[in-house]
């Protein structure tokens, strides 16, 4: 493992401190096992509740210290043969001016050995004093051997704790396997472990299951949205070309080993009037490639303080990696991007690591943004190259307004041939998919919820003013700017 060979070149090197940020301690305790069987140096572990301890072999009565930070730091100072200690939890003690003076001089080796002092904490925040001395060390998760060796360790602990046999279809295991990737050992552990015991069966049927924990474990800054009602491109009306588009695409994207002559699919951009199902065609796209969807929301990404946008950003498009294979919904995207220079420049620094990320990404994560106002995007967002292809949502043609009144009726268990839908489509020329939708509402409120019927619904229809008419202006224009510079979606 190449984090072995880092962290055994650093112990040989004696270099001084070493910054470890996990929860797994465990995993952190295996690594300098096999490191010390290489570098061959005593290995020490200090926690509160314990003290100092020596981990390689028994130590004798006496060779342990108080568990105090200022006891241990002199029992480090003073050990004669160099050695490796890890200090699980220790930085709070270096808000204290004695433990930090201590620490210093045993990093500096001022009447010390040259020992290899390692801090290990979920998240460490040094002294200014320390942060220039100490080399932080990225331990890197468990990888597809190590899972695979949980799962089969978790199977057999259920099979002896119940006396017979787990039920496990072989290519759900290997999927299993496949999406805990980017989680802890014991995260890992925990969602196998609640898999198995649910049904005391690994099949397909557990899959949606594991996405949903693996989600709620990864998004604990609340930035992303994990979309459980997945839409299908059966649920929206026309978009006949974007469907195509994605069908062509799906087995490149999902491909283990991609075609090296191919470059894989990696977003579209969809504008079009507001209410013309963008949103239910960006769920759509998930639904069309089979898998997650997640939704990112640009107005939560921004902070008040310096530094903070930018990083929660960094946060949210590694969360989406970690779920690869995925579709990234960003919802109205230039609401995010159109900040100028109002904001101190934070939404030009948004668009230039949103770029980056865009163009460098290697996980596989399928990028669908939406948009309304497309006068408000950057001009690098829209060149050729930052997406696959831009698709307009026009208005629906008569064709389609009548799918989406059979759509719509049908959801309320209105029967469809007990209307006249090419009449009702003619009647709702202009009308945007969510206008048809609240004028079906609206006639099922006027009949006091006895099913309306055809009548009832032109009414509603005459009743309301679309957004083609209300905003004529606006919608003509996007609709002429669209005309000559967008694929149609349907």
């Amino acid at each position: 493992m190449a984090e072995l060979e880092d962290l055994t070149t650093l112990v040989r090197a004696a270099t001084p401190l070493l910054v470890i940020e996990t929860v797994d301690e465990q995993r952190v305790i295996e690594c300098f096992r096999h490191v010390i069987a290489r570098a061959l140096r005593p290995l020490w572990r200090w926690t509160l509740t314990d003290g100092l301890a020596r981990l390689d072999f028994a130590q004798p009565d006496g060779g342990e210290s108080a568990p105090d930070a200022t006891s241990t730091l002199e029992a480090i100072r003073a050990a004669p043969e160099r050695g490796v200690y890890l200090l699980f939890d220790f930085h709070p003690f270096l808000r204290y001016a004695m433990s930090l003076r201590q620490l210093r001089e045993i990093v500096q080796r001022q009447r010390s050995a040259a020992h290899t002092v390692v801090l290990v904490g979920a998240r460490i925040e040094l002294p200014e004093e320390l942060e220039a001395l100490a080399v932080r060390v990225p331990l890197a998760l468990p990888d597809l051997k190590e899972l695979a060796a949980i799962l089969r360790g978790e199977a057999a602990a259920w099979q002896r704790e119940h006396g017979r046999r787990l039920e496990v279809d072989n290519d759900a295991a290997r999927t299993v396997v496949r999406n805990l990737v980017g989680l802890s050992a014991p995260d890992a552990r925990r969602i196998v472990r609640k898999l198995i015991y649910d049904d005391g069966a690994l099949t397909p049927a557990d899959l949606p299951g594991l996405m949903q924990a693996k989600f709620e474990l990864l998004n604990r800054s609340g930035l992303l949205h994990y979309e459980y009602a997945a839409a299908s491109f059966a649920d929206l009306a026309g978009a006949a070309r974007l469907r195509a588009w994605v069908q062509r695409r799906r087995a490149a994207f999902l491909a283990a080993a991609p075609d090296p002559a191919l470059d894989p699919p990696r977003g579209v951009l969809l504008l079009g009037v507001q209410g013309c199902g963008k949103s239910l065609a960006a769920k759509a796209v998930a639904g069309g490639f089979g898998v997650p969807l997640v939704r990112l929301d640009m107005g939560t990404l921004y902070n008040k303080y310096h530094g903070e946008t930018e990083k929660n950003l960094r946060e949210a498009l590694r969360g989406a990696e970690l779920l690869a294979p995925c579709v990234l919904w960003i919802d109205e995207i230039e609401k995010g991007l159109a900040g100028g220079g109002e904001d101190g420049g934070v939404s030009r620094r948004v668009l230039g690591y949103l770029l980056t990320w865009m163009a460098e990404r290697k996980a596989k994560v399928f990028l669908v943004a939406t948009a309304n106002a497309v006068r408000e995007l950057p001009a690098e967002l829209l060149r050729k190259g930052r997406f696959d292809e831009i698709f307009f949502v026009d208005l629906p043609a008569a064709a389609t307004r009548a799918e989406i009144f059979r759509l719509h009726l049908a959801r309320r268990r209105l029967p469809a041939e007990d209307f006249d839908l090419p009449s009702l489509a003619a009647a709702s020329e202009g009308f945007s998919g969510a206008e048809i939708e609240q004028a079906i509402v609206s006639a099922l409120y006027d009949t006091a919820g006895a099913p309306p019927d055809q009548a009832g619904v032109l009414a509603a229809l005459a009743q309301t003013r679309p957004l083609s008419v209300l905003m004529r202006e606006q919608v003509d224009a996007l609709r002429a700017w669209a005309r000559e510079r967008c694929v149609p979606a349907d």
